[in-house]
């Protein structure tokens, strides 16, 4: 005889609560679904005990089956709509529909639908919304944080943080808009219960999830052991991170272009529709041009592309009208097509989290998904780069500080003339100050509070480690001769891999690899010659930056004397040409070699300009003076253009090494000499090595006008992006 189980039996009423579930499960994902015995602890620790708990589970688990149960269970009890933070408009768009076949009512507000936010509030006062979707950045919206949020939290039936990773400072996408939950769920009642949710968390995360969520307790890697009280503990419910249907291998192909070819080569071969993740915007705009001529339906799908280009693009893709979108980290959470045959990527991402969150999206109906990635040599200075704009450090937040003032609000724009910090990188200073609680966002702007506030050296210096022992562990990924899964799993903190795991069996050094690392000649040189093409548009700037005023200069409203638009032969970030062109720049400032000038040529030749240069003249200062002024000189000789010679700056004057567009431009204001360059009355070919922001190709532009150039076009070796 067995023993006797210490479970209490089911009563009637929570057999009849499953039976609930279940038939509201069939009318979400079909009459065959039926709850996993951890999907249904999760609703009862929800419905019943009003708990907060942690779901860490594979993509496809089933997470958003949890909520949207538990959503409907508890507006059936007679309480509050759900309100779900979700931070990707395509995982919104998707879990509105998965919703509604639920039978919940949904709606979201985020940046995308303003026009519908009054009639959305004036829903939720009704009754007539189930689950209220809402970015994390909305909850710090003055508006909705002071008229809307304080009665949701009072008759919320449920709070629900989706990707929960993104609270975590360990997590691989840092937002600080996150970290503004914790203040949300500490303002519920007690009775409120709180779901998390994510399919990529280690230890490290987990614990600070739960920090972050102010919850506390011991992770339960079973089915749901009681782990604390309502109020002090959480049940954290963790399962296996092996995914049977993905088929993982790293393919060392070797140069940009290389990587190009084989995958034009290759992507016929691979299953159904997919995604194809690069590192860099550039990278994903070049390869999709390279897939297209030759004969793939592909698109580009990054943060350049308009939001409601971006749902078109997702619809094709899941209706397979195209085989693949050529994406950014733009593409990923949320993105939901279960048969997605095939997930390739172009250059390594930073992080085994972030890695396997991306891959994650392919083989979650299908029985076989191919996982490839293609690493290159430039991975680790892209990874270089990103880190470099991450937090400031703290003389430059108090820089920012100090610009605040307590009583009057002060744009974003406004604030930028004030400190050296680009737009971006301004907003999540804010941000984190605000969620640290020494500024606040009103309307009209944002003010200091006054309150002491402390730089977390380290807490900083742990997010720098992390992020170097993200960065080897992937580099270690890449010639493990060991299972490739097992070694994700590992790296998640896979509660389900043991001491000694076996291997999975499917990837490429448990199987052996099913592609070759070789490209047909042909191929290799068509790609060549597609990237190799040379010449990309320079976009002038069109309006000086808000608030000049502020900072003794006088320049506002719209650029009327700069420049027009411009070439560049091409961008360090692409696939092509930015191999050679960094190989330039490296060795320092001398003559352009043939090559460079051959490719300047063909840029100029393709340019269809409505007035042909007259003269030819280089920038005398920057990182490479020379290079430019022999760029310039060839090409007045073969072009029989006059030969200007450099613009030189104006004595003490210096090129900045300024962040933001204020104070970039304060430094180049009237920096540039004009006045002894003769015979300005035609239209100027003004040459350059790279361009960076466009400012100083914009005031020499300013200056070349002013001293009598009819217009110039700016010609640059490289552009930065």
């Amino acid at each position: 005889m067995p023993a006797p189980s210490s479970t209490p039996a089911p009563t009637v009423a929570h057999v009849e609560l499953r039976e609930h579930a279940e038939r509201l499960l069939a009318d979400l994902a079909g009459p065959s679904a039926r709850l996993r015995d951890d999907q249904w602890t999760a609703i009862e620790a929800l419905v019943v005990q009003r708990r907060r708990v942690l779901v860490v589970q594979r993509t496809g688990w089933g997470k958003s089956a949890v909520y949207f149960l538990a959503a409907k269970l508890l507006r059936a009890q007679g309480l509050g709509p759900s309100v779900i933070v979700s931070p990707l408009l395509a995982l919104m768009r998707n879990q509105v529909e998965a919703a509604a076949r639920a039978g919940a009512r949904a709606a979201t507000i985020n940046s995308g639908n303003m026009t519908e936010w009054s009639a959305i509030h004036a829903s939720i006062a009704a009754g007539e919304i189930d689950v209220l979707l809402v970015s994390p950045e909305r909850l710090n919206n003055p508006d909705f944080r002071d008229q809307v949020l304080p009665h949701l939290a009072d008759d919320a039936g449920m709070v629900v943080v989706d990707e929960a990773h993104c609270v975590s400072d360990w997590g691989h996408d840092f937002r600080p808009d996150y970290r503004r939950i914790r203040t949300l769920v500490a303002g519920l009642r007690g009775d409120v219960p709180v779901l998390a949710t994510t399919a990529t968390a280690n230890d490290r995360v987990v614990a600070d999830i739960a920090a972050q969520l102010g919850v506390a307790g011991s992770a339960d890697n079973g089915a749901g052991a009681d782990m604390g009280s309502d109020q002090d503990g959480a049940l954290v419910l963790r399962g296996s991170l092996d995914r049977e249907s993905l088929h993982l291998s790293v393919i060392d192909v070797g140069a940009s272009a290389d990587r190009a070819a084989w995958l034009a080569q290759h992507l016929g071969d691979l299953p159904g529709s997919g995604i194809i993740y690069s590192l860099t915007v550039s990278a994903a705009e070049d390869l999709a041009t390279v897939l297209g001529e030759h004969g793939h339906e592909v698109a580009a799908y990054t943060g350049r592309t308009d939001p409601a280009e971006r749902e078109a693009l997702e619809a094709d893709l899941l209706a397979n009208r195209v085989k693949a979108l050529v994406a950014t980290s733009a593409l990923g959470m949320g993105f939901d097509k279960p048969d997605l045959g095939f997930v390739v990527h172009v250059g390594s991402p930073s992080s085994p989290i972030s890695y396997y969150q991306q891959v994650g999206r392919a083989g979650r109906a299908a029985q076989r998904a191919e996982v490839l990635l293609l690493p290159g040599a430039e991975d680790r200075r892209i990874w270089e780069y990103f880190a470099s704009v991450s937090f400031p450090p703290e003389d430059t937040v108090r820089g920012v500080l100090a610009a605040l003032d307590g009583e009057r609000p002060q744009s974003t724009a406004a604030l930028e003339p004030r400190v050296d910090l680009s737009r971006s990188r301004l907003e999540m200073v804010l941000k984190v100050l605000d969620v640290d609680g020494a500024a606040r966002r009103v309307k009209g702007g944002w003010v200091g509070t006054g309150q002491q506030w402390l730089y977390d050296t380290e807490r900083y210096g742990r997010l720098a480690e992390a992020r170097q022992r993200e960065q080897q562990a992937m580099l270690d990924y890449l010639t493990t001769s060991q299972c490739r899964m097992v070694f994700l799993r590992r790296q998640l903190d896979d509660p389900d891999l043991g001491p000694s795991p076996a291997g999975c069996g499917r990837c490429d050094n448990c199987a052996g690899g099913r592609f070759a690392a070789t490209v047909d000649d042909s191929m290799r040189q068509a790609t060549r010659e597609t990237l190799e093409r040379p010449g990309v548009v320079l976009a002038p700037r069109r309006q000086w930056p808000t608030g000049m005023s502020t900072i003794g200069v006088g320049l506002s409203g719209r650029i009327k004397d700069g420049p027009e638009p411009g070439r560049a032969i091409g961008r360090l970030t692409d696939l092509g040409w930015g191999p050679r062109l960094r190989a330039v720049l490296d060795a320092g400032d001398g003559d352009a070699p043939e090559a460079l000038v051959s490719a300047a040529i063909e840029v100029l030749k393709a340019w269809e300009w409505q007035q042909r240069p007259t003269a030819v003249m280089a920038l005398g200062a920057g990182s490479h003076p020379r290079l430019a002024a022999s760029l310039a000189s060839r090409l007045a000789s073969i072009g029989r253009l006059r030969d200007l010679g450099a613009l030189p700056l104006r004595p003490g004057a210096s090129l900045p090494v300024a962040q933001n567009s204020a104070f970039r431009v304060a430094a180049l204001h009237d920096a540039w000499d004009a006045s002894a360059v003769p015979d300005l009355d035609g239209p100027v070919l003004l040459v350059d090595a790279v361009a960076d922001t466009g400012w100083t190709l914009a005031l020499a532009a300013r200056a070349l006008r002013a001293a009598g150039a009819s217009a110039v076009l700016p010609m640059v070796i490289a552009a930065t992006s």
